[in-house]
């Protein structure tokens, strides 16, 4: 039987490619963008593509903002991507002015201007020690901006560009991916799967 999959439609993302990335895996995703299926989807995947600013707006406008926070805090099975990894963190240096989830204490930051900005293509994601649904491996990636810290109750997997920056974050059947795991080849399906499988017992 498929996994039932509601994807947040926040305005600023692309879910084309991530609806077929999941159904690749013989998920069953859908878009949505009321409270309460984010509040009671099995999984529930926030996607991201575009500014913190315009993303923490969408997720405002619609009313799921609450929504998400109380699903992550309840450790309910929740997949955040790109931008939408960071609208878990408390703001952005991208859009100084938007207040972001505060679900993760810290801010997001720009690349030093020595390095490439922005970051396109693949880079390699170092799982942290203990880690159920991440591996380590190459991902793609897409983003100007990256957070540094996390609260330590996170496990954290890492990548380098400019130095060390937060690849993902793990915690239960809750996971965030900077990268994006729907275009990272055979390695971001099977880090869908990983999610699906370690969700299946906390889905509500």
């Amino acid at each position: 039987m498929s996994s039932s999959v509601a994807i947040v439609r926040t305005g600023v993302a692309n879910t084309a490619s991530m609806v077929a990335g999941l159904r690749r895996v013989g998920a069953d995703p859908q878009l949505c963008e009321d409270a309460e299926t984010v509040r009671t989807a099995p999984y529930v995947v926030l996607p991201g593509v575009g500014t913190f600013g315009a993303g923490i707006a969408s997720l405002k406008r619609m009313g799921v903002d609450e929504a998400l926070k109380e699903r992550i805090q309840s450790g309910l099975p929740t997949l955040a991507v790109c931008v939408g990894h960071q609208l878990l963190f408390q703001q952005s240096e991208e859009s100084p002015e938007a207040e972001g989830l505060n679900i993760i204490e810290g801010s997001i930051q720009g690349f030093p201007p020595e390095v490439t900005c922005p970051q396109l293509g693949w880079n390699l994601v170092t799982a942290p020690k203990g880690a159920r649904i991440f591996e380590s491996g190459y991902a793609y990636f897409a983003n100007s901006f990256r957070a540094l810290h996390a609260d330590p109750d996170w496990k954290m997997a890492t990548a380098d560009h400019g130095g060390e920056f937060i690849a993902g974050l793990e915690r239960g059947a809750v996971v965030t991916a900077q990268f994006h795991p729907e275009l990272s080849g055979p390695w971001g399906l099977s880090f869908f799967t990983r999610w699906l499988e370690v969700g299946r017992g906390r889905s509500s």
